[in-house]
């Protein structure tokens, strides 16, 4: 039995290889899925109080700075505490003397799923500084506050004060409308601040309670205390938004063949019915032609 091999010259093989490499190109491309980009993980703290008070002793030969946070809490990783009273030495004639005593002081902060939010409660507590061991500085029933981040939303602040404040023994009314000022002759004075909520974009702050404090009993400087106090502070920052996934590249099947450009109008091509193919067509047959005509010049030589 004869048999016979038909070889693809070199040049008609890389060809016919490049050809169907750009016809998989597409179709590979389009298994192909684009990449995430994680966005920065949120952040969250809380502090159910904070002083920055300087405390003068002794006639203001010594400044002790009153340095305090109590229940500070921050995240990423999720954290809560819940201690009722905050104590500093060295302040009263050496011995231990409590910044803040209250039945419920709790601060927690949380970044999960997309959301970063902080919360803190404050209840029936009572805030007392250097030189006033018998009077409360602030007395409250009640203060929470609230903020809210969510990756790709507007963040929100929120913070609450529930029951009665007083103030250096006066019960005051305190409004969100602007600062409350409480005077006590022979004592000093407190301007409070409720409420003070602000948000951005992704950020979001809200603080129950800010007080503004000059204390000097009798003006005798035993002890004068100024600066500032915090009560229930939550912030917040969301996490970045996951990037949005890239459009995947439209494969078309590798059959289908689609001209380039508009319709050609060439002439003779409309009466004949040619196309965009009729190039390819033509060349096929002109092979066609010249390979017969070298099997008959085979074929007379061997004749």
């Amino acid at each position: 039995m004869n048999s016979t091999n038909f070889r693809m010259p070199a040049r008609r093989l890389a060809t016919v290889a490049a050809a169907t490499a750009l016809a998989a190109g597409p179709a590979a491309l389009g298994g192909a899925s684009a990449a995430h980009a994680t966005g920065e993980q949120g952040r969250a703290s809380a502090v159910v109080l904070r002083t920055g008070l300087d405390v003068s002793l002794l006639g203001r030969t010594a400044n002790v700075p009153l340095a305090v946070a109590l229940n500070e809490v921050e995240a990423p990783r999720s954290a809560r505490k819940t201690a009722l009273t905050a104590t500093l030495d060295g302040v009263d004639g050496g011995r231990p003397f409590d910044v803040l005593a209250a039945e419920t002081a709790d601060a927690k902060a949380t970044v999960t799923d997309g959301t970063a939010e902080a919360t803190t409660e404050l209840a029936h507590a009572k805030v007392h500084v250097p030189g006033l061991p018998l009077l409360s500085l602030i007395e409250i029933e009640g203060v929470t506050s609230k903020a809210t981040c969510e990756a790709g939303k507007t963040p929100t602040a929120s913070s609450n004060l529930l029951g009665a404040v007083t103030v250096l023994g006066k019960k005051v009314t305190v409004t969100a409308g602007g600062p409350t000022d409480v005077k006590v002759p022979g004592v000093g004075e407190v301007r409070l601040d409720l409420s003070t909520n602000a948000t951005t974009s992704r950020t979001a702050a809200a603080t129950a309670l800010q007080l503004r404090v000059s204390v000097d009993p009798l003006k005798l400087g035993v002890a004068a205390v100024e600066g500032t106090l915090t009560l229930a502070k939550a912030t917040c920052e969301a996490p970045e938004a996951e990037a949005p996934a890239a459009p995947p590249v439209e494969a078309r099947p590798q059959g289908e063949v689609k001209p380039q450009g508009g319709p050609a109008k060439e002439a003779g091509l409309a009466e004949t019915g040619g196309g965009s193919l009729a190039p390819y067509l033509a060349g096929g047959a002109l092979a066609l032609l010249v390979a017969g005509g070298a099997a008959a010049a085979t074929a007379r030589r061997r004749g």
